[in-house]
């Protein structure tokens, strides 16, 4: 049984990369201000070097009861090591309060996970688990024994790995299989989102890497900031960035290494944007706090917003030449006026060929900037599906039903694309909103 890989290992695979540290630009003052230097957070490569055990003391015993279940010091200080290989944050006096915190309530949300995993009878096998692993290793291009042999460098142990790999395998499995039904998307979303996009194809884009600090998660708004800049530093001096958000950010872009994908100028917070409107591709913003939570961007790419815009006409007219009097105009118009309230894309053919002296036509998908001027306000502004009030051209008085609308070249989203990104983060919502209720619901006891 195969199912979409979110699993530490990919973490893992990631912090495989080789990333050029970047310098911290001239001007320091502003939280908005970016960090300069290019990073390459998506490259990703074998290890060359041997990973050291990270040196921190743990007192040992029991750490927390999650419903009963303990988590000790020894299962602590093994997330704690992994998480340390999977982003290559080092353990200085100012990270490791982060690095603890971050892997304790990744325990917890494992405990509450398999606990469930076991309500619901999900089973995940050995050969599943190892499959996940190799698939992993081969990614970077090695084996899964050089795999776990780097980790163990680390002092994980690979029997944390494997046990980590199962239960977010089976968790994602569980969340699929209750909550797959209720991630649906219908044709209405994914169009009107296809439209958002579209007419935004004139305006600045920004394809950006988000990093999260959830401050409700972290002690408080203050602790955010501190932890971020201490993440900023950490990337400045080598860590992956895409390690780093997926061990660290609170944000749904997290299981994919922070990967939110192209933004539309106007469309994110203030602050977000300001940010991104004063940085240049590979350049790393400082961090940016916001209700809630602080963010840390990476801007990969952007682009001025010249995507063509396509669209789909079809028409009916009344042939009045250019010479006709106000009368014939008049008279074309409110014939056409009438007849349009019972338009649709799906008749308006048919319906030209039910009365005489109208001329139906299919325009078929054409860019908005190549069709008559006339007809390129209602190209651009129209809903999908609507039927235009009657345009006057040259040849005649024309009623414009407006079929389609996407964003045309390369990069223009097609339909499923956008309908598997909405279910995706559909799903994505669902499951964070599941575990908040696992916690919210559970015993959770610290034992400091």
């Amino acid at each position: 049984m195969r199912f979409k890989r979110y699993t530490a290992g990919v973490a893992v695979a990631a912090m495989l990369a080789s990333v050029a540290p970047a310098q911290l630009a001239t001007a320091q003052t502003a939280p908005d201000t970016p960090v300069a230097g290019q990073l390459d957070p998506s490259a990703e490569q074998a290890p060359q070097r041997s990973t050291p055990v990270a040196e921190f003391d743990l007192a040992e015993g029991l750490v927390v009861l999650v419903n009963d279940v303990p988590i000790t010091s020894y299962e602590l200080r093994q997330r704690m090591l992994l998480l340390i290989a999977m982003t290559q944050v080092q353990p200085t006096e100012e990270t490791l309060p982060a690095i603890q915190r971050q892997a304790l309530n990744s325990l917890i949300d494992e405990k509450l996970q398999r606990q469930e995993l076991a309500r619901f009878e999900v089973n995940i096998p050995d050969e599943d688990v190892d499959a996940e692993i190799a698939m992993t290793a081969q990614s970077v291009g090695i084996t899964s024994e050089a795999y776990l042999a780097y980790l163990a460098e680390a002092g994980v142990r690979p029997e944390t790995v494997r046990e980590q790999v199962r239960v977010e395998t089976g968790w994602q499995a569980l969340v699929r299989g209750r909550f797959g039904p209720r991630a649906r998307v219908g044709r209405n979303q994914v169009d009107q989102t296809i439209q958002r996009i579209s007419a935004a194809a004139s305006r600045p884009q920004y394809l950006v890497g988000e990093i999260f600090i959830d401050a409700t998660r972290v002690g408080g708004q203050q602790a955010a900031l501190n932890g971020a800049n201490q993440l900023v530093q950490q990337i400045i001096q080598g860590a992956p960035f895409m390690s780093v958000a997926r061990q660290f950010s609170s944000a749904p872009s997290a299981a994919s290494g922070g990967d939110a994908g192209w933004l539309i100028q106007g469309e994110v917070l203030p602050g977000l944007q300001t940010a991104l409107d004063n940085m240049e591709p590979g350049q790393l913003s400082r961090p940016i706090p916001v209700e809630g939570g602080v963010y840390i961007l990476y801007l990969r790419d952007k682009r001025d917003g010249s995507s063509t815009s396509m669209v789909n006409l079809r028409q009916v007219m009344i042939e009045v030449d250019s010479e006709a009097s106000d009368e014939a105009v008049a008279a074309a118009t409110a014939r056409l006026n009438a007849l349009r309230q019972d338009l649709t894309c799906d008749n308006i053919l048919e319906r030209s060929r039910q009365e005489p002296d109208l001329l139906g036509a299919d325009l078929g998908e054409s860019d908005v900037d190549d069709l008559a001027p006339q007809f390129q306000q209602v190209a651009r502004s129209a809903e999908v599906r609507s039927i235009s009030a009657p345009v006057r051209t040259p040849l005649g008085v024309h009623v414009l039903a407006v079929c389609d609308r996407r964003a045309g070249g390369p990069t223009a989203p097609n339909f499923d694309e956008v309908e598997n990104r909405l279910r995706g983060q559909q799903l994505s919502m669902l499951a964070r909103r599941y575990i908040r209720d696992l916690r919210e619901d559970a015993h959770i006891d610290f034992k400091g």
